[in-house]
């Protein structure tokens, strides 16, 4: 074995996160994983004691047993490993980096150079990849009112859902957090640079995985009133050259399925349009356990251990 190998714990490895990471990096010739004892799995000095020979650890935990395994890496002190965290724990936390590295220019060495990276969650990676080029082209004002409707496959709503859908007791399609709190709306308001907070509905359909990100716009409330084309301009501007983010024509026949891009770390984004009705509806395509979770975690893996991106 090369001496050369960058070592990973990945902490909580036998959620639907954690193995999805563990099966890509599987594919990288540069990395190993090391496991831990499945019974000192919540040993607090077992898992110290692997994060101390490891050059980069992986959370994928509840959020409070995430802050928990933040502050074992503390006390490590200048030994303490570079973090990725899964969890919505720290993703608007200030001294940690957003984990999109397509977010704006020059983003992925920020993520290559960081210490601490915060995964984001895969709504908000189809909603922040739609808003935020226009926020910064002066197309979408930071106090709009934006509503984002999304609907993503079962895998995303943890081992309880994954279990109705696969035992037929779930129903084919529901929407959910219409307490309008759902736990992606902060990283979603604050990376889209929103003033303005979002209205967010998400839903569920009966399909393993894959997701769509809508978000509607009435164009003549927009300043200069732009045609879609003009949307899908500057989201094109951004994503130019992109690795994994690209911007499509609109699908003929005005139709779009959300599972094309299913174990992929691809994010596809189109401006479907009515110029004449001055309306338009902006759609991000992407694997909710990719490009939303396992892929965008290998993908700041590989940046921050100076590892090609792709």
């Amino acid at each position: 074995m090369s001496q050369n190998l960058k070592s990973i714990f990945i902490d909580g490895e036998a959620g639907t996160t954690g193995l999805g990471i563990r099966e890509r990096l599987a594919d990288v010739s540069e990395v190993v994983v090391k496991s831990i004892d499945p019974d000192k799995r919540k040993d607090p000095a077992a898992r110290k004691a692997m994060m101390a020979g490891v050059d980069l650890v992986v959370l994928c935990l509840p959020d409070d047993a995430a802050k928990e395994s933040v502050a074992l890496a503390d006390e490590l002190g200048a030994q303490a490993p570079k973090i990725v965290d899964a969890s919505t724990a720290h993703r608007v936390a200030p001294d940690w980096v957003y984990g999109f590295a397509e977010l704006e220019p020059g983003f992925a060495t920020r993520v290559a150079n960081a210490n601490r990276v915060a995964n984001p969650g895969c709504y908000p990676t189809g909603g922040i990849a739609l808003l935020r080029p226009l926020v910064d082209a002066g197309l979408l004002p930071t106090d709009h009112p934006v509503t984002v409707n999304a609907v993503s496959g079962y895998s995303g709503g943890g081992k309880s859902m994954i279990e109705a859908h696969e035992a037929g007791t779930a129903p084919d399609f529901e929407l959910y957090g219409l307490g309008l709190k759902h736990k992606h709306l902060p990283e979603l308001q604050v990376y889209s640079r929103l003033e303005r907070r979002p209205i967010f509905v998400p839903s569920v359909g009966n399909f393993r995985q894959g997701m769509l990100v809508c978000v509607p716009l009435h164009l003549d409330t927009l300043p200069g009133k732009p045609k879609p084309a003009d949307l899908e301009a500057a989201l094109a501007e951004r994503y130019a050259g992109s690795t994994y983010v690209s911007v499509l024509p609109a699908e003929a026949g005005g139709k779009l399925e959300p599972e094309a891009l299913n174990d992929t770390n691809k994010l596809e984004l189109r401006v479907f349009g009515n110029a004449d009705l001055g309306q338009a509806v902006l759609v991000a395509r992407l694997d909710n356990l990719g490009k939303g979770a396992s892929g965008a975690a290998v993908q700041n893996i590989r940046l921050m251990l100076g590892l090609p991106e792709s």
